[in-house]
């Protein structure tokens, strides 16, 4: 699913007060870390995810690889803070 640029506006918005919903450690992506941002997908249609320190473009191609592997779309990389987003079922979030 691709975002447009006011959807994507819309969900920063929304991301910018939740707090960090899963931490990838120095270890890297790992099937745990797959396992529980699948799971709080579930619950949460909006994730806020904190990445290892690394270049930009490592964590940048990390986020990439999460959206990929969990059908998300990506949303906005700052720092360390990277945002994802996969409607649910039965959306809580209606995107403009």
């Amino acid at each position: 699913m691709s975002l447009t640029g006011k959807q994507k506006k819309y969900l920063r918005g929304l991301a910018h007060h939740k707090p960090v919903a899963v931490t990838i450690g120095s270890a890297g992506l790992s099937d745990a870390v797959l396992n529980e941002i699948t799971a709080s997908m579930a619950s949460h249609e909006l994730l806020k995810l904190k990445l290892p320190g690394a270049p930009s473009s490592q964590k940048k191609q990390m986020l990439l690889d999460i959206c990929e592997k969990t059908q998300s779309s990506f949303v906005q990389l700052i720092g360390r803070v990277g945002i994802i987003y996969k409607p649910g079922e039965q959306p809580k979030i209606e995107l403009p």
